[in-house]
């Protein structure tokens, strides 16, 4: 099986080589049909770090003054896939300075001149599909002030990268590297005289992308809340192509809209930032409000589960459980052990987090972000309520052997709104299974939990009875996880009963627990994507026990009775030259 898969992956690579030296003999287009609009966001601070030779991609900073970007030793492959997919023209957009357009116009010829003949690692689908929707956004910014031969040269290399992704967008991975993929080709296909055969193509490959995908409320098989954003995103920058080249869209591309973005409202926390969740981080800044309002859709949020994602909001509080069976093969490559945990936002501050995806950090983060103790959660005997399986076809772990039944309800009194949920990942090694209450009042300012450790039947019993019996009778360890945002200041209070929670904003949040469970302040960390190393944080655990058939743990988060009911929250984050 496994030569299967390199010869699988070698035929793959042999054949992206092929149609990119084939594509490289494309006639150029002739000029753009319709003005581009930069469409896509970028930041001023990575711009100009850029200009001054620091090159941060994929956890990597590489110092490279007065060099070309494809001179420099590439230190990983996730490095060298940020060089070739272009996003960095973004942050030179944003500058947008006679500075900037130069280098940006020096890095992009000098790519067509090494690779444009179709040689090179970024001939793949995906990356070419994301390096041609950068390329038609700053298209303006790229033929600014230069010479006829030089256009004739880059939009040569527009023909040529739109007839590669012809050949090969249905090549790419399911999920979003093929609306990648897809995307770029109907973007300069729409953009570009000359090439308007390959429109239809692309049409049809990207409304079948979104029949196999997107389900009916909205969701994708990785349930990934990053990638459904990045979907959406897609989608929305589609349509207004159509939409610019006076063309229809087809009417399944704005049912898939509709379907999407009441699904993204619900994941979007107080502070406007993603839930973190199945290697996802908070969504590029500004990117959800802006595809929200160019998709101009108006519609609420889902109630219940959306995308298999619980959400509680009141007042200037919001709650988001992973209340699902992790993703299953293939849509698993990123995701994380982390049934039933949950973040807590107030107002524009995180409180309760997961660690997030560790990938740009390294192998041994990458596993360890996905792992249960990594996420705001109960974990049985320091384990996870998933394991991690070598990939079929080689090339990373996904995610097996966890809950597959995750019953979950909401109900609403008077006074509170509540989630309760419940999965069967211990079962099978232990007997018991994890139920959690979370209930938030309906001021927003007390979050009330519970979780419960349970074995419901007889061969339940038996497992959990020699599983005691393999540790002596003493017990199999919990620990209940609420890993804190960096910002937080957290201490113990009430002779070590509760721990006090305070944030930038001026608020204090109080955990207090019943029960025999233990409180500590334990180090942890947080995995923030555009960072040189993972930032040190803390994280409250109640640790104890489970000795019987049923154990229960509760908890309240509340917020100290001095703290007002609506903060003027006027501090400003500390700027990161490395965002």
């Amino acid at each position: 099986m496994a030569r299967l898969n390199d010869w699988r992956a070698t035929q793959a690579r042999w054949l992206d080589r092929l149609h990119a030296r084939l594509a490289a003999r494309a006639r150029p287009s002739r000029g753009f049909t319709v003005q581009p609009e930069p469409r896509t966001i970028g930041f001023h601070a990575r711009g100009r770090q850029l200009i001054a030779g620091n090159l941060l991609f994929a956890g990597h900073l590489v110092e490279a003054p007065d060099r070309s970007i494809w001179d420099v030793d590439m230190p990983d492959a996730a490095f060298r896939d940020a060089l070739h997919g272009f996003t960095w023209l973004d942050d030179l957009a944003a500058v947008g300075d006679v500075q900037a357009r130069t280098l940006a116009q020096s890095w992009v010829w000098d790519w067509i001149d090494r690779y444009g003949r179709g040689a090179g690692p970024g001939w793949t689908p995906e990356l070419t599909g994301r390096r041609m929707i950068r390329w038609v956004h700053h298209g303006l910014l790229l033929l600014r002030g230069t010479d006829a031969e030089r256009a004739r040269r880059y939009h040569q290399a527009m023909a040529a990268q739109t007839r590669f992704l012809a050949a090969r967008a249905g090549a790419a991975a399911p999920g979003l590297p093929r609306f990648e993929a897809l995307t770029g080709q109907l973007y300069a296909a729409l953009s570009l005289e000359g090439l308007e055969r390959y429109v239809e193509p692309a049409r049809r490959g990207l409304m079948a992308e979104c029949a196999r995908q997107i389900d009916k409320t909205g969701g994708i098989p990785s349930r990934n809340p990053d990638d459904l954003l990045e979907v959406f995103t897609l989608l929305t920058w589609a349509q207004l192509a159509f939409e610019q080249a006076g063309q229809p869209a087809d009417p399944a591309l704005a049912d898939a809209i509709a379907r999407v973005a009441p699904t993204l409202r619900a994941l979007r926390h107080a502070d406007g930032g993603l839930a973190r969740f199945h290697g996802g981080g908070r969504g590029a800044e500004g990117r959800l409000d802006a595809a929200l309002a160019a998709a101009g859709m108006r519609r609420k949020r889902v109630e219940g589960a959306a995308m298999g994602f619980a959400r509680l909001a009141h007042g200037r509080t919001t709650v988001i459980a992973d209340a699902a069976p992790p993703p299953k093969g293939r849509a698993s490559a990123a995701a994380h052990a982390s049934t039933l945990a949950f973040e807590l936002t107030s107002g524009r501050r995180a409180l309760i987090v997961n660690c997030g995806a560790g990938d740009d950090f390294g192998e041994g983060w990458r596993r360890a972000g996905r792992a249960s103790p990594s996420h705001s959660t109960l974990c049985l005997n320091a384990r996870s309520s998933a394991s991690l399986v070598p990939a079929p076809r080689g090339g990373g772990e996904w995610l097996d052997n966890g809950p597959r039944t995750v019953p979950v309800q909401f109900s609403r009194t008077d006074r509170a709104e509540k989630f309760e949920g419940g999965h069967d990942g211990y079962v099978a090694e232990y007997g018991l299974t994890h139920a959690r209450t979370l209930e938030l009042t309906l001021d927003g300012r007390t979050l009330r939990g519970e979780d419960y450790l349970v074995a419901l039947d007889a061969p339940g019993k038996r497992r959990f009875d020699a599983a005691l019996d393999r540790i002596g009778l003493q017990g199999l360890p919990y620990r209940v996880h609420f890993h804190l945002h960096p910002d937080v200041d957290v201490a113990l209070d009430l002779n070590d009963t509760a721990a006090s929670m305070a944030l930038r904003s001026g608020e204090l949040w109080v955990l207090r627990f019943d029960g025999a469970s233990a409180i500590e302040i334990e180090p942890s960390v947080y995995l923030e994507r555009g960072r040189l190393q993972p930032r040190a944080t803390k994280q409250v655990v109640l640790s104890g026990r489970a000795m019987e058939y049923a154990t229960r743990v509760r908890w309240t988060l509340e917020k100290a009775k001095d703290t007002a009911l609506a903060v003027r929250d006027l501090v400003q984050d500390e700027a990161d030259e490395y965002v």
